[in-house]
Formats: structure tokens, C-alpha cells, sequence
């Protein structure tokens, strides 16, 4: 079986936390908060750095374009015109998903997209654009247990699994809460996992889903609706005290949304995926 992520080599030390975000201040350093203008700082550095986890097809991922490991998605489109608005070249550095803010608090990026939610409790630490992608979630099983998995009731005892540090953790745990939550950093091993059997389901963002379910025939989408929340909007997240960037990166955002750029990115990089699993 031929599976988009789980194949190629990830980068994660590649471009690592050896860069730096232009600010050169940490959002836990309250002595460095709001000193610089981050969107000027930027601007004059002529780099966006980018952090984020490649493995959330189709946001961000890898792919191979042209004979080349490249990472692509929706998120990186969305940087790439972000930078191309700011007249500057882009950084990603690709990191475990629990690790992308971690990056962003020790300034050493200058911004995290990685379908990341503005919840309350990053919010202390962080500064969030407007948002500019609401997903659905969705239950990912074995299609051989589509009958037995039919709703929320039974899932109770099971094991449902979700990305280290996303919202999906707090999915599994309010939704469906007599289940057993089992966190892993990436989305390619939670896939390894249902297929060999080892959790009965995992929970992720509804294009995501059908992006592995593409990919993968004994896989299928739960019939189960889960309840939808304003906190799973995805949302970019700044260093703290950033208003000059994000008052630019709202303006840019509400540019696309109202253009339907950023469901063409979706719906681009979702045939992407689909494409590059099938070759």
C-alpha cells in the first residue's frame, strides 16, 4: 500500500531550531515584549520565518515535485503569498507539532502555521491572527469496522488517538470521553497504528481525513458527527505584542477569504496529496 506520508524521510533536522525569527525575542521574556517591530524587523531581514509540522495533508506535507522531497499545502501557499505581499522569501522549518510553538516562544520563528487553533490557554502566550480556516473533525477507522463504530457509544473503552498538542486531543477527550486518548507527534504513525490495529480510531480535521482515506482503502470516515467549535478555527499564531504583523496578516487573510483563495488552497493541495499517494 502505497501511503503519502509514512514514506518519505521527514526534514525535521533540516531546517531546525538553528534559525532565527527576526524578532530575537522570546514571548516568555516580558522584558523583550513589543521592543522591536516584528513586521519591520521582517521586512529589513528580507526572510519569513516559517515554523510548522509537514505531516497535515492537506495543509502541510510532503510531497515530491519534480523528482524533489518538497513540502507543500495550503498553509504553505498561504505563507508564500504572505511573503510575496511583504516582498520577502520564506523559511519553513519542519518540526514535530508540539515543538511548532515552542519555536515560535524561543523566537526562533516568526510566525506558526500549522492549522493551529487560537485556544484561551495559548493565547496567554501567544498573539493570533483572525481566523482563516474553519474545519470540521471527523473519526478515521478500519473500514472493516464500520458497523461496530457507528457512534459515539461505541467508542467507549477504546482507544482513539489524535495528534500530540492539537485540538483533536481535546476532541477525543470532551466528545468522547469514555474512550482512551493515546497521543502520538505524528499524524503518519496515528495512521500506522489503526491500520495494524493497535487504536480503533483517531480524530482529525475533516480534509485531512479524507486525504489518508484517499490514500488508504481499508480505511474510512466514521458516520459520527462531532460537534463543531469556533476554537478549532485555524488561526496563524505570533509572538506577543506583534500588532504591526498581525494588523498586515489580517489585512492579507481577509484579502484571500473574500477572493475564496484559501478553499482553493484546500481544494489544490487535497488533489495534491491525493495525486502524489497514488503514483
Amino acid at each position: 500500500m502505497k501511503k503519502l506520508m509514512s514514506g518519505f524521510i521527514t526534514v525535521a533536522a533540516l531546517l531546525t531550531l538553528a534559525a532565527c525569527g527576526n524578532g530575537g525575542s522570546s514571548s516568555t521574556d516580558s522584558s523583550k515584549k513589543g521592543d522591536q517591530n516584528q513586521l519591520e524587523a521582517i521586512k529589513s531581514a528580507g526572510v519569513l520565518n516559517v515554523a510548522t509540522s509537514a505531516d497535515f495533508a492537506p495543509f502541510e506535507f510532503h510531497a515530491l515535485i519534480d523528482g524533489k522531497d518538497q513540502i507543500v499545502g495550503a498553509d504553505i501557499d498561504l505563507v508564500n503569498e504572505i511573503a510575496k505581499e511583504l516582498g520577502v522569501k520564506v523559511n519553513v522549518m519542519d518540526l514535530e507539532f508540539n515543538a511548532v510553538l515552542t519555536a515560535l516562544s524561543q523566537g526562533k520563528a516568526d510566525i506558526a502555521v500549522s492549522g493551529i487553533s487560537a485556544t484561551d490557554e495559548r493565547k496567554q502566550t501567544f498573539d493570533f491572527t483572525d481566523n482563516y480556516f474553519t474545519p470540521e473533525q471527523k473519526i478515521v477507522i478500519k473500514k472493516d469496522n464500520t458497523d461496530a463504530l457507528s457512534a459515539i457509544d461505541d467508542f467507549s473503552g477504546k482507544k482513539v488517538g489524535a495528534q500530540k498538542g492539537s485540538i483533536q486531543e481535546a476532541v477525543v477527550q470532551n466528545q468522547l470521553a469514555d474512550s482512551q486518548l493515546v497521543s502520538i507527534a505524528k499524524v503518519p504513525n496515528l495512521i500506522n497504528e489503526l491500520k495494524q490495529g493497535s487504536i480503533d480510531g483517531l480524530v482529525l480535521e475533516s480534509a485531512v481525513a479524507d486525504s489518508y482515506v484517499a490514500q488508504n482503502d481499508d480505511l474510512a470516515v466514521a458516520d459520527i458527527a462531532l460537534e463543531a467549535s469556533p476554537d478549532d478555527s485555524y488561526a496563524i499564531a505570533l509572538p506577543k505584542g506583534s500588532t504591526e504583523l498581525k494588523d498586515e496578516l489580517n489585512r492579507i487573510l481577509k484579502e484571500l477569504n473574500d477572493k475564496g483563495t484559501i478553499n482553493e488552497y484546500v481544494q489544490k493541495n487535497t488533489d495534491l496529496a491525493n495525486e502524489n499517494a497514488a503514483e
